[in-house]
């Protein structure tokens, strides 16, 4: 047991469950949880899942946590919440939900949002005059598919009257919880990203408040009334509530940030705090960020800037669709014989190290083999919603342990790609990257990044709780314990992995057909899978059923918005 220093219980709401970890203000993981949360797929879109379940998993994870002595009840001095953005949950004044959370692969306020922001003349589902005006206060516009909070609460309005009537706010993931442990409802310009209606404009000015854009507000038709207040990001909400601090053992004096979706405690997690030191997380979506001074938009290439986790700078959102998922995709579909070692003889799938040790054992360029990872869609570098997964250069010399590497190398040259586009994005060229997330454990897929990429890679120490370490990193932050400056060095580097000259020579050869598969059969794609043909069964949750529909967008720029959650 640790009695020195001081903790900050972090919780990491993911779409598949929340981690909850005691981590110190200095950003050391001391212990975790991981408790499997169930999601509802609905018919017609319909995606929920139910937020007390999210409250009981939490609330037995940090009794748990506590009750096995790893630190000392009184030295856990902060809650700090992230996760998953752009779900939406109505709540009551005391903030009990009053309905299941809607998350953001819901769909089913299509209609409402295709109405409000379209008109005569329509550009990817937009009015143009319309969306001008979301982009230039606030650097995205809501998802004319209805999938992100805007979507969510024109459903209600319209299909669920009751609710929308009886709700006294509508909240982010993170600030249902804030409100769970502190009593108040709020919000800040980070939590709200994915509405689009909050000003960011100027955040590099001083005296800059957060403030609802009202006439964008009033353009979609939601009571502004209902939104919560907001408050500057890494301010302190509030105190733990008396019940809650009883109920969980800790000390009513224990304080509560403003939570940050997991795009901004991945910042932090991976150590990339400064402008333009990029971190790229690879779990089932991927996506290459950093800090940078200046708002921008790139609605062609689907990069925007964001407010960011410091109060004065932007943060790049992106995503690959399908990154890590690419994995569990192979593993689950194709991979089954016994012999390969990757399925126990009673059927149960063995981890990912078995699929690191086939991809050692074949040549880099996988015999000619290239894998186009759009198994959803795609959104960075490339906006296009048909898009879909393909092996290429096939033969009848083709092994499973070929097509495995092209996976991992596949997933690589989309990197390779989207790093292009966000390095014209930033207007120079970026340094080492960070690495988080799952993909990251992986030192195969590390070393492949980095010669596919030409970039130095980082491996983080513990990347799959980066985030859980970034919350607690923002909150130290937040109360002064930390310096901006502290936090690099606060966050170790496990392995260094730097391009290999000879792999370089043979990916630098394939690499340039790689975007060349989008040009030469976006056509077909498009021809095949419009209107709901070629459909893509994507796993929501460990445990849950499988969704039938074509993922939506998250980044909120050309089609609309939102992270691996």
């Amino acid at each position: 047991m640790s009695s020195q220093k001081s903790y900050v219980l972090a919780i990491d709401l993911g779409t598949g469950g929340p981690k909850v970890a005691l981590v110190s203000l200095e950003g050391e993981l001391i212990a975790h949880k991981l408790v499997t949360i169930e999601t509802n797929l609905l018919s017609h879109g319909g995606a929920t899942q139910d937020p007390n379940s999210w409250w009981e998993a939490i609330t037995n994870s940090t009794r748990k946590l506590l009750e096995e002595g790893y630190v000392q009840r009184d030295k856990v001095v902060a809650i700090s919440c992230t996760g998953q953005w752009g779900s939406t949950i109505a709540v009551d004044e005391t903030g009990n939900a009053i309905a299941d959370c809607i998350l953001w692969m819901d769909t089913r306020g299509h209609p409402y949002s295709a109405k409000v922001l379209g008109g005569p003349l329509k550009v990817s589902g937009y009015g143009p005059t319309k969306v001008l005006r979301f982009v230039r206060k606030t650097a995205g516009a809501p998802s004319p598919l209805g999938n992100d909070p805007v979507g969510h609460v024109l459903y209600l309005k319209n299909e669920e009257p009751d609710i929308y009537r009886e709700a006294a706010w509508f909240l982010e993931p993170v600030d249902y919880l804030n409100m769970r442990f502190t009593g108040k409802a709020t919000a800040s310009a980070v939590s709200m990203i994915l509405w689009w209606i909050v000003d960011t404009r100027n955040l590099s000015n001083p005296n800059h408040q957060p403030r609802y854009a009202y006439e964008l507000v009033r353009l979609v038709g939601i009571d502004q009334n209902k939104l919560p207040p907001l408050v500057p990001t890494g301010e302190v909400v509030g105190t733990i509530l008396p019940k809650v601090a009883e109920e969980l053992g800790l000390n009513r004096d224990t304080k509560v940030v403003t939570g940050i979706p997991d795009l901004h405690s991945a910042c932090a997690g991976s150590g990339g705090i400064n402008d333009y030191d990029p971190h790229m997380a690879i779990s089932t979506t991927a996506w290459l960020s950093c800090h940078v001074p200046a708002k921008k938009t790139d609605p062609f290439r689907q990069i925007a800037t964001v407010a960011g986790m410091l109060k004065d700078r932007y943060l790049l959102a992106n995503n690959h669709d399908t990154a890590g998922i690419c994995l569990q995709w192979l593993r689950d579909n194709i991979i089954t014989a016994c012999q390969d070692g990757l399925t126990k003889p009673d059927g149960i799938t063995q981890g990912y190290a078995a699929l690191d040790n086939i991809a050692e054992s074949v040549p880099v360029g996988s015999n000619g083999l290239i894998f186009a990872p759009w198994l959803a869609g795609e959104r960075c570098p490339v906006y296009d919603r048909t898009l879909r997964g393909s092996f290429h250069n096939l033969s009848l010399s083709t092994t499973r342990s070929d097509m495995i590497r092209a996976v991992f190398e596949g997933v690589a040259y989309n990197a390779r790609w989207m790093l292009q586009a966000v390095e014209h994005f930033v207007g120079k060229e970026l340094g080492p990257v960070r690495f988080i997330g799952g993909g990251a454990v992986s030192d195969t897929w590390c070393q492949i990044h980095a010669d596919i990429m030409n970039k130095t890679v980082l491996k983080v120490r513990d990347p799959l709780y980066a985030n859980a370490r970034g919350a607690a990193l923002f909150t130290a932050l937040s109360l002064g314990a930390v310096k901006k400056e502290d936090i690099p060095r606060l966050v170790s580097i496990e392995r260094t992995f730097k391009p290999n000259p000879d792999s370089r020579k043979t990916y630098d050869e394939i690499y340039p057909y790689f975007p060349r598969l989008y040009k030469m059969g976006k056509k077909m794609y498009a021809h095949l899978n419009k209107e709901g043909k070629g459909t893509v069964n994507m796993p929501i949750a460990k445990g849950a059923a499988k969704q039938s529909t074509t993922p939506p967008s998250r980044t909120g720029l050309a089609e609309g918005s939102g992270s691996p959650g």
